[in-house]
């Protein structure tokens, strides 16, 4: 029975079915705040479904975008009850990073410097992906202002060829101003710190800058962008070969996670909506979290 609006109307109604006014209101009570509850865990389910690696926090934002006023302690009940808890395992992690070579290490710009826009510290890392019976590799480039991935590229082989075309990619997206001082972030592996590479950065005007070796926080960023692609994407699959990874992850990549998928460091907003509204919207940009720092300062540089 559904509670009908002003007194007047209900009276008639009350007298025309033959029940008081005060049990039609007990009934009502008694009946609408379930009916709310199924509705809400029904949304609940669906969301968690159809983004099956979010947990209760990027849920609840996903709830009170479709015009819902409820609190998280309530999603993670109603998720907790219905099994819909993400779960999250940890991989096996072969080496991708040759820090053993010739090549300069750069010292880390990228430590104490928190973007307030686009194209002013990019981060770099290489993972790798399984298929049935051997690994593949992705480089990624991610500008750390929005987390968005601006270049990426995926290959059979660890050369520095799979790291610049990554940069290119990203090159060629965001088209650097040689003036603006960009920041291109990375390990110490050979592919970042290859002639090839640097030359490449110092053509289009980008400073290099290289994490500490054995300090993991140094480029947390792009540590963290890796972890989300594995457990949303790469964990629930089975490629057939390299080209079925590389079309899956790129869509993954371009589709769900720089335009949907919601960052709790950017205020629920996903990479591409971050960018938009800061651009139109400057003053938002100062919302976000800043970046991890390590607890330590020094930085040593060798040849």
């Amino acid at each position: 029975m559904t509670q009908l609006q002003g007194e007047g109307s209900v009276q008639p109604l009350c007298a025309l079915v033959g029940v008081s006014r005060s049990s039609y209101y007990r009934g009502w009570a008694a009946s609408a705040p379930k009916a709310e509850e199924t509705a809400l865990r029904d949304l609940v389910q669906r969301l968690a479904l159809a983004h099956r690696f979010y947990g209760y926090r990027r849920i609840t934002e996903l709830v009170r975008r479709e015009g819902w006023a409820v609190n998280r302690k309530r999603i993670a009940r109603i998720m907790r009850e219905d099994n819909l808890l993400a779960l999250r395992r940890s991989p096996f992690r072969p080496a991708t990073t040759q820090s053993v070579h010739r090549f300069t290490r750069w010292p880390n710009l990228a430590r104490r410097l928190i973007p307030t826009a686009v194209n002013q510290l990019w981060v770099a890392d290489i993972t790798y992906v399984r298929l049935g019976e051997a690994f593949v590799y992705l480089a990624v480039v991610l500008d750390a202002f929005s987390r968005k991935v601006v270049g990426w590229a995926m290959e059979g082989h660890l050369r520095a060829e799979l790291a610049l075309e990554a940069l290119d990619m990203a090159l060629a997206d965001r088209q650097i101003d040689a003036d603006l001082g960009l920041v291109h972030h990375s390990d110490q592996g050979v592919q970042y710190a290859c002639d090839g590479y640097i030359q490449r950065l110092t053509d289009a005007g980008v400073q290099p800058s290289m994490s500490r070796p054995g300090c993991p926080y140094d480029n947390a960023m792009a540590e963290s962008f890796m972890k989300t692609l594995k457990t949303e994407e790469v964990d629930g699959s089975a490629y057939r070969d390299l080209t079925d990874a590389r079309q899956h992850i790129g869509d993954f990549v371009q589709a769900v996670y720089n335009r949907q998928r919601l960052h709790s460091a950017l205020g629920y907003r996903s990479p591409e909506e971050f960018e938009t509204d800061t651009q139109t919207y400057p003053h938002l940009s100062t919302t976000r979290r800043p970046l991890p720092r390590p607890a330590t300062t020094t930085t040593n540089v060798t040849n």
